[in-house]
C-alpha cells in the first residue's frame, strides 16, 4: 500500500510539484476577497514598518532639536490613530461620495496652493509648507488626491457604453492637471509636480490616448523640465550630483553619497534595528526622503527587498481592482492611485539608490509626514471600498461573518449583531 501510495509522486517529478503549486497560486488569487485582503495586508505591514523606522531614524535629531527622541515618532504616531479610521471609514463608503468629494478637493487643493505662495515656509529651496500652530501642512500632498478623484469622475461622466472618449480629457482635465502642476512649479516642488503627472498619464492610458498625444504630453513635460532645472541652481547641482555623486561629495552630492554610504553598510541582513549609524547627524532627512536608506543600513538587503515586494503586491492589487471592477471611475480611480503610490515609492527608492535623481518626495506610508500619510491612507481605504465591488466580493463577505471589530462591538452592545439577535 505505501509503495503504491508514493509512486504517482515519483512519476510526477518536481514538474508535477510545481504545476500543483501554480494551480494553488491560481486558485489563490482567483478568490473574489484575494485584493481586498492584499491590501490590508500590505498598508499594514508598510505602517508598521514606518512607525518603527521613524523612531529609529529620527532619535537622534530628535533628541538634539527637541530634548525627546519620541518628539517625531509621538506625531507620526498622531497622524497614524487619525489616518487608520480615515481609512476605515473611506472602506466603507460608497463609490457615490468619492465621485461627489473630487470637485470640493480639486478647488481646495488650487486654494490651499495659492495660500503657500503669499503665507508658505520656504526650505531647502521650496516653498511648500504652512505652519499652523506646531504642526505643518503640506498642500501638495492631498491635492494628488484631489486630481485622482476629479480627474476619475471627470472622465468617468463622459464614458458610453463602457468606453471613454479620450479627445474629451482636453478640456477640462488638461488645463486642470496644469493650474495645479503650475501653483506646484511656482512652489519649487519638482517631485510632486513629477507624481501629479504620472496620475495625469495613467488617466490617459486608462482612457485610451493615442501614443502621439503621450509623445507629445511628455515632450512639454521634458520642456517644462529643462526650464525649471535651468532656473534653479540648486537643481543644476543635484543633476550634476547625479551624475557623479562622489566628484562633490562634501557639497552637491552630499546626501546621495551618504545615502549610498548607508546602503552598502547593511549587507545582506543589516546591522541590526536602531544600530544606524547615518542617523547620527551624518545622512540629511533620513527620516523622510532618505528613510529607505536607514532601512537598508539596519535591515539589509532583505528588508529593502521585503519593502519593494509589498509596494509590488499593492500595486498588483490596485491594478487587479482597475481589471475587474466594471465602473469607469473605479477603473480610472485605481489606475490613478497606482501611479501616484507605487510610482512614488519607485522614484523614492531609485532617487536613494543613485538610480534617479533626488527629487525630495517621501517615501508613501514609510517616511515621516502626516500631510503624505493622511491622503495615502484615505486612497488606500478607497480601494478597499472597491475591492469590495469586485464580482463576488460582496457575498464572501457576507458568508465570513462580521469581523473582530463587529464582534467586539456587539459583545458591548453596540454592534448590529447583538441588534438581530435581541429581534429574534
Amino acid at each position: 500500500m505505501s509503495a503504491s501510495a508514493e509512486e504517482p509522486r515519483a512519476v510526477e517529478g518536481p514538474g508535477g510539484w510545481a504545476r500543483e503549486q501554480l494551480g494553488a497560486l491560481k486558485e489563490l488569487l482567483d478568490k473574489p476577497l484575494t485584493t481586498y485582503y492584499l491590501i490590508i495586508m500590505c498598508s499594514a505591514l508598510l505602517l508598521a514598518l514606518g512607525l518603527m523606522m521613524v523612531l529609529s531614524a529620527s532619535s537622534i535629531e530628535a533628541l538634539q532639536k527637541t530634548g525627546s527622541p519620541f518628539s517625531w515618532f509621538i506625531k507620526q504616531s498622531v497622524s497614524t490613530a487619525v489616518g487608520v479610521p480615515l481609512m476605515w471609514i473611506c472602506s466603507r463608503l460608497p463609490v457615490k461620495f468619492f465621485r461627489w468629494a473630487g470637485y470640493p478637493a480639486m478647488a481646495l487643493s488650487i486654494l490651499a496652493l495659492v495660500m503657500v505662495l503669499f503665507i508658505g515656509s520656504a526650505e531647502l529651496g521650496a516653498q511648500r509648507w504652512i505652519y499652523v500652530g506646531s504642526f505643518t501642512i503640506q498642500p501638495s500632498e492631498p491635492a494628488k488626491l484631489g486630481l485622482v478623484l476629479w480627474g476619475a469622475d471627470l472622465l468617468a461622466r463622459r464614458a458610453r457604453q463602457g468606453r471613454i472618449e479620450w479627445r474629451q480629457l482636453l478640456i477640462p482635465l488638461m488645463p486642470g492637471t496644469a493650474i495645479l502642476a503650475v501653483m506646484v512649479m511656482l512652489g519649487r516642488d519638482l517631485g510632486t509636480t513629477l507624481v501629479l503627472f504620472m496620475i495625469f498619464l495613467a488617466l490617459l492610458w486608462v482612457v485610451g490616448a493615442p501614443v502621439k498625444l503621450f509623445g507629445g504630453i511628455m515632450g512639454l513635460a521634458v520642456l517644462a523640465a529643462v526650464i525649471m532645472i535651468k532656473v534653479e541652481p540648486y537643481r543644476m547641482a543635484r543633476i550634476g550630483a547625479f551624475w557623479d555623486p562622489w566628484a562633490d561629495a562634501q557639497g552637491a552630492g552630499y546626501q546621495a553619497v551618504q545615502g549610498q554610504i548607508a546602503m552598502g553598510s547593511g549587507g545582506w541582513f543589516g546591522l541590526g534595528l536602531g544600530s544606524s549609524r547615518q542617523k547620527w547627524s551624518w545622512l540629511p532627512h533620513g527620516e523622510s526622503d532618505f528613510i529607505f536608506a536607514i532601512l537598508g543600513e539596519e535591515l539589509g538587503l532583505m528588508g529593502t527587498l521585503m519593502v519593494v515586494a509589498l509596494f509590488g503586491l499593492l500595486g498588483y492589487a490596485g491594478l487587479r481592482v482597475a481589471v475587474r471592477v466594471n465602473d469607469p471611475f473605479i477603473r480610472l480611480s485605481a489606475a490613478a492611485m497606482v501611479a501616484w503610490i507605487v510610482g512614488q515609492a519607485t522614484v523614492n527608492m531609485g532617487a536613494v539608490l543613485g538610480v534617479l535623481p533626488i527629487t525630495g518626495i517621501p517615501l508613501p506610508l514609510v517616511s515621516y509626514g502626516g500631510s503624505s500619510l493622511l491622503p495615502t491612507l484615505v486612497a488606500l481605504g478607497m480601494l478597499v471600498s472597491f475591492a469590495k465591488r469586485e464580482p463576488g466580493a460582496r457575498e464572501a463577505l457576507a458568508a465570513r461573518g462580521p469581523g473582530p471589530a463587529a464582534r467586539a462591538l456587539s459583545w458591548l452592545g453596540l454592534g448590529s449583531t447583538t441588534r438581530r439577535r435581541v429581534t429574534r
